[in-house]
């Protein structure tokens, strides 16, 4: 059974990274977009990252310009904004599918974890994935739901 680290991606700076960097961490995986109406979520998940990584949380963020086409620009671009408007220093990928033939492989295996209300699609920027220590997803989230409000389960984890 595949878990997390059995994944790799490409960095926003174009490194290549085994999601086996972050094994024995509880990680947020999150589909981000710099043009949406959820992108203010970008500084809820940097407040969460902040608050909770000296303890084993990992935020990863992975562009995605499957929706409406809100994350147009390339991997520097989308780097800088973040930096610049949310303060993003959490680790940001470069961007990727999440939906499609050429769904990233480490979506594919998300959604197949754990699918939505309608099927496993992805259905917008900003749904949310809480993977265990274990590597293996515990939660998925809807684009609507706040950062802050997923503190508990996020302390849930860290405890396992």
């Amino acid at each position: 059974m595949a878990e997390l680290g059995d994944f790799r991606a490409t960095t926003i700076d174009g490194q290549e990274q085994s999601l086996s960097d972050f094994s024995g961490q509880v990680i947020l995986v999150v589909n981000t977009a710099s043009e949406c109406g959820f992108t203010p979520q970008l500084a809820g998940l940097q407040q969460l990252w902040e608050t909770y990584r000296d303890r084993g949380l990992t935020v990863i963020g992975f562009p995605c310009n499957q929706f409406g086409e809100q994350e147009p620009g390339s991997e520097e671009e989308i780097g800088a904004f973040c930096q610049k408007n949310y303060g993003v220093t959490f680790p940001m990928m470069a961007k990727v599918d999440v939906n499609g033939a050429d769904t990233h492989p480490l979506w594919a295996w998300l959604k197949s974890e754990k699918g939505g209300l309608l099927g496993d699609r992805i259905k917008w920027n900003f749904t949310k994935f809480l993977v265990g220590r274990d590597g293996h997803v515990i939660s998925r989230y809807t684009p609507q739901a706040e950062p802050a409000g997923l503190a508990a389960d996020i302390e849930k984890a860290l405890a396992a």
